[in-house]
């Protein structure tokens, strides 16, 4: 009866203390502690709370530093947990949750899903088969199988590194490791993916695609060191080792920019800056400058421009009609 006693006067003391040095509850039916393990074991609606953000589940345990401080509360069996700001709610699912009430950063491992709600509306909900997220810097860290579906995008990477603000808002977006994204029809591939909601910026690093259908149903093919788009101004600029291809045409060059058509704002004029090459059929022109109308479709060039015509001999008896 003794030894009971001065184990609930453990828990309460160790309880009390950690929420009011570091903003921390733990509430639960009942809540035991194993001078052995060095846990406090809690069941029957376990609930945990650090500052905004509560975590819940059917049980945990707790464990115990040697200088008496409560350490990390792990929760098993599919364990929930929410954090809300203003209108903006954050809620991780995942087999097993891990709360450090030392650094307040939660921990989630084995089919984790995490969603933003805007108000009632998912406006953001990422897949991983870890995650994890830190309630004071807000930054959040998911790795391994990682698919994020935003809006109208759906992204796969093997990392990401998502950063909000104190309201929830997302502020940034890295995709890290064979990393890609699809829109409607349209698909890119990095090994590393920027992408800055407040600036609606979208930045490409290291062997970079970009696949792309056209309203007519023709296909755009971009691959090069680097790209970035700005959707505001849809405008486009690619850099190092760029190669474009549109139908018959195949070009190249050090750096490309893409600006949108003046009626229909979609972009349709590409400048290659620096020496470039365009090549159709067998016919091959080199030039300083070379821009490419892709409706209607046309190309010019300029700045010390010459023209290598392949086997010319060929093509000529091809048109004679001997071949």
């Amino acid at each position: 009866m003794k030894k009971n006693l001065v184990i609930l006067i453990v828990i309460t003391l160790l309880s009390g203390l950690s929420a009011m040095a570091a903003d921390l509850v733990i509430q639960s039916k009942t809540q035991s502690y194993s001078e052995k393990d060095n846990k406090i074991k809690a069941e029957g609606d376990v609930q945990v709370t650090i500052d905004d953000a509560k975590v819940l589940g059917d049980k945990a345990d707790v464990t115990v530093t040697k200088d008496n401080k409560l350490d990390t509360a792990t929760f098993y069996d599919k364990p929930y947990a929410y954090e809300i700001k203003g209108n903006k709610k954050r809620e991780v699912k995942a087999n097993i949750l891990k709360v450090s009430l030392i650094n307040k950063v939660i921990k989630a491992q084995g089919a984790t899903q995490t969603t933003v709600f805007d108000g009632k509306e998912p406006i953001v909900i990422i897949t991983a088969d870890e995650q994890e997220y830190d309630t004071k810097s807000h930054l959040m860290k998911a790795n391994g199988s990682v698919i994020i579906h935003y809006k109208e995008i759906e992204t796969f990477s093997n990392k990401a590194i998502i950063k909000t603000d104190d309201k929830g808002d997302l502020q940034r977006i890295d995709l890290v490791g064979t990393a890609r994204i699809k829109e409607d029809k349209h698909l890119g591939l990095a090994d590393h993916f920027i992408y800055s909601p407040g600036t609606d910026e979208l930045i490409a690093m290291g062997h970079t695609t970009s696949d792309a259908v056209l309203d007519d149903g023709s296909k755009l093919i971009l691959k090069a060191d680097y790209q970035e788009y700005n959707k505001s101004s849809n405008t486009f600029l690619g850099s190092g080792k760029v190669r474009i291809w549109f139908k018959d045409y195949y070009a190249q060059g050090p750096k490309v920019t893409f600006y949108p058509d003046e009626k229909t704002k979609k972009p349709n004029e590409i400048y290659f800056i620096g020496r470039s090459s365009i090549t159709e059929d067998v016919k091959t022109i080199f030039a300083d400058k070379i821009k490419i109308v892709l409706k209607p479709k046309n190309f010019y060039a300029e700045g010390n421009t010459k023209t290598v015509i392949k086997d010319v001999n060929k093509v000529q008896d091809k048109d004679n009609g001997l071949f």
